[in-house]
């Protein structure tokens, strides 16, 4: 096997990808991480063209998003600077696109260095989000009988392991009790080295990865960030289906709510989409995974997730565990929920005011604290602006 970068078998872990050219197991993807700006904007909306991936179809009608009568104009504070020029704003802060919902109703559309509304733009982890909705339409279609149901029920190659006793809820939560270092700057983290792992015969590289990790605590005691665990969460989904992802996220949600384009999926080396990472979506059409969450995970009068599951993924894990997450959505307290995408993706929902904000972008860095606060910088700026 070839040599990778931490920044390639960091990127590899988080969307564990296979290259469109190399295919076969272990192929090398280029890295992520190490895009220049230039790269970053090319290929975070034309994702295809470099990595394998499954579409998720769309259905033959469309869920109208309505343009309210006003639109509104936002001034943002950030960097000590308040721009009253949301061009400009985007420019600097690298923000592809921009979309704001209130009551079911666009009131705020913007698009930046040439992005279309019918470009679609990698999600990172805001997948994580997605992978959640479909454990929830599986336990509504009774494929998973339970979130308290042993995950070894799902994934049997995980029984004897340090998953023994732990339930979907457990994994879906990131409270597992299994042992992980998510320390990007480690090149002997496991962040790093699950993508490396050759694995076993026939067994998906990451479960044989994950399987040899110890226990640390009791499950449902401690929180600790897993990327590991959403793929595995999207593993467990297509062992109880027995579909893909990409044709479970269509059956569920892209076809009856109403997406208005197919949306890309990549896969991984075995050629099983990462439900921790990398669809790529319209603007418009994560505005509608936001606001299928915040309907209470109903589609054409049909209850696709059930309602107690939204309440309980959109709702901070209770004590004695210590975290602001739910089931794979990051709870923001007065400010609503989330789902998250490292250099800039998110989805805001803020259930008290009715309103749903969507930011694509390409961040300079994955993570920074102040490109974090670009992103609150906007919610503020809208709220003002609709008051």
């Amino acid at each position: 096997m070839t040599r990778w970068t931490l920044s390639t078998l960091l990127i590899c872990t988080l969307c564990a990808c296979a290259t469109r050219d190399t295919q076969t197991e272990y192929g090398s993807p280029p890295s992520l991480l190490t895009l220049t700006p230039e790269q970053q904007l090319a290929l975070y909306r034309n994702i295809e063209s470099t990595y394998a991936v499954r579409v998720v179809k769309r259905g033959a009608k469309v869920r109208d998003l309505p343009r309210a009568p006003t639109q509104i104009s936002p001034s943002v504070s950030w960097r000590e600077r308040t721009y009253n020029e949301l061009e400009t704003f985007m420019q600097d802060a690298r923000i592809s696109g921009i979309l704001a919902l209130k009551d079911g109703e666009v009131v705020l559309e913007r698009y930046a260095f040439g992005r279309k509304p019918e470009d679609r733009w990698t999600s990172f982890s805001v997948a994580k989000s997605v992978t959640a909705l479909l454990v929830g339409a599986a336990i509504q279609d009774g494929y998973i009988k339970s979130i308290d149901d042993p995950v070894t029920t799902y994934i049997p190659d995980l029984k004897g392991s340090g998953y023994e006793g732990v339930s979907v809820r457990h994994l879906i939560s990131m409270t597992s009790g299994v042992k992980w270092n998510e320390d990007y700057t480690d090149p002997k983290s496991d962040v790093a080295q699950a993508s490396a792992w050759t694995g076993e015969p026939g067994m998906n590289p990451l479960v044989s990865y994950m399987r040899r990790l110890p226990r640390e605590a009791e499950p449902g005691t401690k929180f600790v960030y897993k990327t590991g665990e959403t793929d595995m969460a999207g593993i467990l989904v297509a062992n109880a289906t027995g579909k893909a992802l990409a044709e479970y996220l269509s059956a569920k949600v892209w076809k009856p709510y109403g997406m208005e384009r197919d949306a890309i999926w990549m896969v991984d080396r075995g050629g099983m989409e990462r439900g921790g990472c990398c669809m790529s979506m319209t603007l418009r059409d994560y505005a509608r995974v936001g606001l299928f969450t915040l309907e209470g995970g109903t589609a054409r009068d049909k209850q696709i997730v059930p309602e107690w599951y939204i309440r309980e993924a959109t709702d901070q894990i209770k004590p004695p565990v210590e975290g602001d997450y739910g089931y794979f959505w990051w709870i923001r307290g007065s400010d609503g929920y989330a789902a998250q995408g490292i250099f800039g993706q998110q989805i805001r929902i803020v259930p008290a005011e009715n309103l749903i904000i969507v930011i694509n972008a390409a961040f300079p860095k994955a993570t920074d604290r102040e490109l974090s606060a670009a992103q609150n910088a906007v919610l503020a700026g809208v709220r003002a602006a609709l008051k």
